[in-house]
């Protein structure tokens, strides 16, 4: 008796491991599925912005017009530009301890690519050595980050940024926030409310999704070296003082 009851308790055992290691497999397959599930998602809506310049009546109210972007001014913020090329690729908002860098892309007419271009990010930061944290933030998904940087003294730090984006129709609007606006999540609601009051130019003609989305000057505008100077060409801008004081608060034109 003892004998056949140690055997049923073998038998149990070797179904037990079956039982765990298909139960492991499908917990995977369910995970990978709801990863995938995530990338590809057509647009979700946008009630709060950042819009299309379909959806504006006026884009230039309270925004400064770079072409493929209008970003909202606000009081007492700096705004720069990114050059690649040729070409400018993206805009900066300095505001007192924190920033915004704002670059828009074209996308796919029916799909979304932020859940696919969080996993390429977050990827990335991680074969440096950083760390990465995926999270339902004021924007929706985000991922804060630890990114390894060389200090100025030479020696390897981290610098703590929060990576945001958002689908619209045929492109793609991502925001990376620094400084205090990504040490202190909490303190950024005027940086996120920057990102959200972002109208996007794509314009009609045919793109390669991922494409950056190019910006250009306004025409008062005047370049500045880092140092302070204008010259022809530099790292920064000043734009018309009109424009970027216009108060603390974010008009939403529609």
């Amino acid at each position: 008796m003892f004998g056949r009851r140690r055997k049923r308790n073998e038998e149990d055992v070797e179904n037990l491991d079956v039982t765990t290691e298909e139960t492991a497999e499908e917990s995977a397959e369910t995970a990978e599925d709801e990863a995938v599930s995530r990338v590809a998602l057509p647009p979700a809506p946008r009630p709060d912005g950042p819009w299309d310049v379909s959806e504006v009546r006026e884009p230039g109210e309270g925004r400064v017009d770079l072409g493929g972007l209008f970003v909202p001014g606000v009081e007492g913020m700096e705004l720069r530009v990114e050059v690649a090329g040729d070409a400018i690729v993206a805009a900066t908002v300095v505001l007192r301890d924190s920033a915004v860098q704002l670059q828009a892309f074209a996308a796919p007419k029916k799909e979304g690519i932020w859940g696919e271009v969080r996993e390429e990010i977050a990827s990335g930061i991680t074969q440096q050595g950083g760390a990465v944290d995926e999270v339902e933030g004021p924007l929706g998904w985000e991922l804060r980050a630890q990114v390894p940087v060389q200090l100025p003294d030479g020696t390897n730090g981290v610098q703590v940024v929060r990576f945001v984006g958002v689908d619209g129709p045929r492109w793609f609007l991502r925001g990376v926030i620094s400084g205090q606006g990504a040490v202190k999540p909490e303190t950024g609601s005027l940086l996120e409310a920057i990102f959200r009051d972002t109208v996007v130019v794509r314009g009609e003609g045919p793109m390669a999704p991922r494409d950056p989305i190019t910006l250009k000057l306004p025409e008062d505008a005047q370049m500045v070296a880092d140092g302070g100077q204008p010259e022809a060409q530099g790292s920064r801008f000043a734009g018309g003082a009109e424009r970027l004081e216009r108060g603390p608060e974010i008009t939403e034109v529609r």
